[in-house]
């Protein structure tokens, strides 16, 4: 593995930016709908339906995606470029029981002999040799890797997880950035810093390089904190409160059900109560914590959300994390809590959910166009 120069990696992060493909592709399907192919931004025909629906996420193609076809008696899995090259073959790489998804025009694969992953750039071509024992999505031309662990199962030895070994950051190119990559939290890798010293920003988690110099990212969830405290915490009013919510809601009470209204009326109603509850978070005595969370696609499947999901309909959360606030306390006998769901859009934080006990009854926030369940 080479160790390289930042300046480098900047300039590729830069080069990738440039080459992005815009010439997605679309799936469609045959007849009877049991087989789908792919068609260009026109409408022609670049695969013919000949892909077994529900093995692939993938509803577009920017550069190579993974399929399964039915040749005889046999199953054919393997990753197919758009210019039409079948690599991987069998050597799929699996999460959660689904196909890799592309990132960035790299996609994972795993060496069934050696039960290592690697990456594959656009055109097929090995980026990433198979000499991990995990390999993370590429964000902002970066990859997190882990080498050198061991496997303990559990579960009967349906599950496992990882022991030891090193925790790397890599570039796309195998460059070794980073020889310990350690975190304490979610790390935004678009908000990536290079200095010579360590950066003094208190939200921001810095990484030595070999070559001496620091990469610093911005943690998420100390960003959503210091944005909660500035934007909301120290000047809790209507104005503020509404800016930080998304637009339009639907409301559920238990006298009434489900009702869709303008953000602006439901915050008129019960901001009273919300800001009593949120300011709690300044008192010490405060039970709270907060997580980051994924981003529901089955709750969040109207088009408005589609800007916060990849072409796999897998959750952003490397770029639009949920931060979660889980406020409790008693009520009578009982320990209940409240709940309200930040989502980190390109225009900051915003109130997309909440949860509040209101004497017995309850109070619920969903954004409109979200599926609501009670």
């Amino acid at each position: 593995m080479k160790i390289q120069s930042l300046t480098l990696l900047l300039t590729l992060q830069c080069l990738f930016a440039l080459g992005q493909s815009k010439d997605t592709w679309i799936e469609f399907w045959n007849k009877d709908t049991t087989l789908f192919g792919y068609k260009d931004k026109n409408g022609i025909v670049k695969v013919e339906p000949k892909f077994q629906i529900g093995f692939n996420k993938a509803h577009k193609v920017d550069n190579i995606v993974a399929v399964s076809e039915v040749e005889g008696e046999h199953w054919k899995r393997y990753y197919l470029t758009k210019s039409g090259r079948i690599v991987g073959r069998d050597s799929l790489h699996y999460f959660d029981n689904a196909p890799d998804c592309e990132s960035e025009g790299f996609i994972r694969f795993r060496d069934k002999k050696t039960d290592r992953v690697g990456m594959f750039d656009r055109n097929g071509d090995v980026a990433i040799p198979a000499e991990y024992n995990a390999l993370t999505k590429v964000r902002n031309g970066m990859v997190c890797a882990l080498k050198g662990a061991t496997k303990k199962y559990w579960e009967g030895g349906e599950h496992y997880s990882w022991e030891g070994g090193r925790e790397l950051l890599l570039d796309t190119a195998n460059n070794l950035l980073v020889d310990s990559f350690y975190t304490s939290g979610n790390l935004n890798f678009f908000s990536l810093l290079v200095s010579a010293q360590p950066n003094p920003d208190t939200i921001r988690q810095n990484f030595k390089t070999s070559n001496g110099k620091y990469l610093s990212f911005v943690d998420f969830e100390k960003e959503f904190r210091a944005w909660l405290k500035s934007a909301l915490l120290t000047n809790f009013t209507k104005d503020n409160l509404l800016n930080v919510t998304w637009k339009e809601v639907t409301c559920w009470r238990d006298s009434t059900g489900w009702i869709a209204e303008p953000q602006s009326s439901f915050i008129d109603r019960n901001f009273e109560l919300i800001k009593s509850k949120l300011l709690q978070l300044n008192s010490k005595d405060c039970n709270y914590f907060i997580s980051s969370e994924e981003l529901n696609s089955l709750t969040f499947d109207s088009e408005e959300y589609d800007m916060f999901f990849n072409d796999c309909g897998e959750p952003k959360d490397w770029i639009y994390p949920v931060q979660n606030i889980v406020i409790s306390y008693k009520h009578g006998n009982d320990i209940v809590q409240d709940r309200f769901n930040f989502l980190r859009t390109d225009n900051g934080y915003k109130l997309l959910s909440l949860t509040i006990r209101e004497g017995k009854a309850k109070i619920i926030l969903s954004p409109t166009g979200a599926r609501v369940l009670h």
